[in-house]
Formats: C-alpha cells, structure tokens, sequence
C-alpha cells in the first residue's frame, strides 16, 4: 500500500471514532465535504450548543481538509514517479551494471562457447570484476524498422526478403514489433509472435512519400517500453536516407544511449542486385537540389553510429543473398549474447556517465557491446522516450 493511502487511511479512522462522536445529530454520511464543499442544509451541520465543543470540531474539521488537500499532493507526485519508472533506462543501479555482449569472428559469425575468465571490463578505464556471467538463448522482443519510403523503390522487394529471412530465425518465444518508415512514422499497435502475420503485412506494404527515420527509430525506442522480455533489439533495414524527421542525429543518440535496447542495421544500396528494375526509380534531386541533401548522405553513417554504441551489428551489404545471410547473422547474435554483470568500484554520482569497454581473450574475434551508460540512482530521472507526432 503507498504512503498516501496509508495516510488516507488513517484520517478515515480518526474521522469515523473521534469526529464522528462529537457530531451530535450530525448525519454519517460520505466525507466527500471533508476536501473542501461545506454542507448544504442546516441538518449536516453540528448542532452541539456548546460553543467549545463546535470550534472544536471545527479545528479538526479544518485540519482534516488540510491533510487531505496534502494527500492530494502526494497522489500526483506518486503517478509522476511512476510514469517516470517507466522511461526506457538502461540495466543499471548504484550496485549492479548488466552488459549485454556479442562475439563475432572474421566472417561475421557469432561465437560462442566462451567463459567468463574470457573476458575483461573496464569501467572509465578501470578494471571491473565480473560477478555474473551467462549466455542462454532467450527469448527477444525485436522492432522491425522497415523504410518503405520513396527512396526504397527500387530496393524495397529485396528489403522485404531480408526481413522474412530474419524473421525465419526466429524462436517460438520471440515477439516483434513492426514500424515503417515514410513521411510520417508508423507503427503496429502491439507486439505479436504471429510471425506469418507479420510477413503477411510487410508484403503488401508498397513504398512512397519521404523518409523520416530518425523519428521512426525514436518512435521503435519508445514502443520498445512495451515489451515483455528484457532482452531487447531494433532491426534497422534501410538504405539510411533521412529527409524529413523532427528529431535530430544528437536527440536520437541521446535517447539510445539511455534505452535498455540494442539496434542491429542492414544498410541496402540502392543498387541492390536481385531486385527488379520495372519501377522507375527514385529521384530525391527532384526534391532537393545536391548541395540540399548532405544530411541524407550522413544516415549510413548515423546508423552505424547507434549500432556500434549500443552494441549491437552493421551491416552493408549490395545483393539480396548477401543480406539474407546477414539479417541471419544478426538473429543468431541476438540470441546467442552473453550477459556480463559486475559491480562499479566508484558508482559516482547520479546521471554520470560512464564509459564501458569490454575486451575478450580469445584470438581473432569482435567484441560488440554498449560503448557507455549513464549511473541513475533513482528511475525518476532518466530521460522519457518521446513518441513523434
């Protein structure tokens, strides 16, 4: 029970054995009257005679609607705090900092099998020492950033065979989430582990209108709130053109760094091969002269960005066979992470910081993990996803 009811609780008792004794002839009743609306006939009024008794009861009156105006207070605080309970917030606290890590040989191949003395961490440059280790395959909660926008036109039948070929991977468990990119962002009402629904929905999804991915990727980290299991990913496929998102390259890392959730990229070329050339193509300088469009040129570049920081893989690939492999590739990471979790020597103070690195003993591999983190004592101030209008 929280404080605020527990106190309501209290003064309804006080109320009904002392005030209420001291009432005469005054009606039980609700205590509505009691947060601040006085009596509408003379009946509910005290009608002691003796003056001392009815100023009396008029002193507790007056203070019980003090008390309840405070509970008041209190009950908004409180659902403050909770909404706020619910930002997206990275695993940590001041005693336990959780890291989700993949290993990857030279081929892009995930590896597994390793043990925790395997591993190094460092937290700002000092060595931690792990405290929890492990690596199950369990089950994923995954948003599926599909750019179905106009620049995709001639990609977007090979975009689609990637997504089936990652959704293929799949365990029974898994659950995802669909968005789509193009001027507005969109998105599934709720998470599903239908998956034959899903690739029933993105084939008929049919490319158009312009491309605000950075508020589509701001909206997939907000959803990703919703979902059921801690284990979390975005799966970005796009060819990484944005020219008409609200949001900024700095407020979508700001957000990332924050969310408890990796972004996996599959970045197509627009000359995607195994894709038919019937369509007419798109042409963005028809929107925009050259010197216009340098921000949409930087979007590869972001995207690799937001994977590299938040641990999880990027991937740019030129034919459709080359990016099924690796939209596999990025399912099997995703399952197959291991969990390290340590506790900082020097937690520091709220809302720091700090820098992570992991580094592995094993030869001729790739670490992949979440590059930082920010300590936050208390849930109430980490930063609240914003979903795009």
């Amino acid at each position: 029970m929280s404080i605020a009811r527990a106190l309501c609780k209290a003064i309804i008792e006080f109320y009904e054995r002392f005030l209420f004794p001291l009432c005469g002839e005054h009606k039980r009743g609700s205590i509505h009257h009691l947060a601040g609306s006085e009596p509408a006939t003379n009946e509910s009024v005290i009608s002691d005679p003796r003056r001392s008794k009815s100023a009396a009861v008029m002193s507790l009156r007056l203070a019980l609607r003090s008390c309840l105006a405070l509970l008041m207070l209190l009950a908004v605080g409180e659902v403050e705090a909770q909404k706020a309970a619910n930002a997206p917030t990275f695993h940590t606290s001041v005693e336990m900092v959780l890291v989700p890590v993949t290993v990857t040989d030279n081929n892009g191949r995930t590896v597994e099998g390793l043990r925790a003395d395997e591993f190094n961490i460092f937290d700002d440059r000092k060595p931690q020492k792990i405290v929890s280790f492990s690596s199950d395959d369990a089950p994923c909660s995954v948003g599926l950033v599909l750019d179905v926008s106009g620049s995709m036109q001639q990609t977007l039948s090979g975009a689609k065979e990637i997504a089936q070929a990652f959704l293929g991977s799949a365990n029974p468990d898994d659950e995802f989430l669909l968005l789509t990119v193009s001027t507005q962002p969109a998105a599934m009402p709720a998470f599903t582990t239908d998956t034959a629904a899903l690739e029933e929905s993105i084939g008929f999804a049919k490319p158009g209108g312009l491309t605000a991915l950075f508020d589509t990727v701001y909206l997939g980290l907000s959803r990703m709130r919703q979902a059921q299991w801690p284990r979390r990913a975005l799966l970005i496929l796009s060819d990484g053109v944005d020219n008409h998102s609200r949001y900024s390259e700095k407020d979508l890392m700001s957000v990332a760094l924050e969310a408890d959730v990796q972004i996996y990229t599959i970045v197509v070329d627009n000359g995607l091969s195994g894709v038919g050339t019937s369509i007419t193509p798109y042409r963005p300088a028809l929107v925009k002269k050259p010197w216009d469009r340098a921000g949409e040129r930087q979007g590869p570049e972001m995207l690799e960005k937001l994977s590299d920081q938040t641990g999880g893989l990027y991937f740019r690939v030129h034919n459709t066979d080359e990016a099924k492999e690796d939209a596999i590739k990025a399912g099997r990471a995703l399952r197959s992470e291991y969990v390290i979790g340590y506790r900082p020597t020097d937690s520091g103070t709220s809302r720091r910081l700090h820098r992570i690195r992991v580094k592995s003993k094993a030869p001729n591999v790739h670490v992949h993990a979440r590059s930082s983190y920010y300590s936050v004592e208390d849930a109430s101030q980490s930063l609240t996803g914003v979903t795009p209008q």
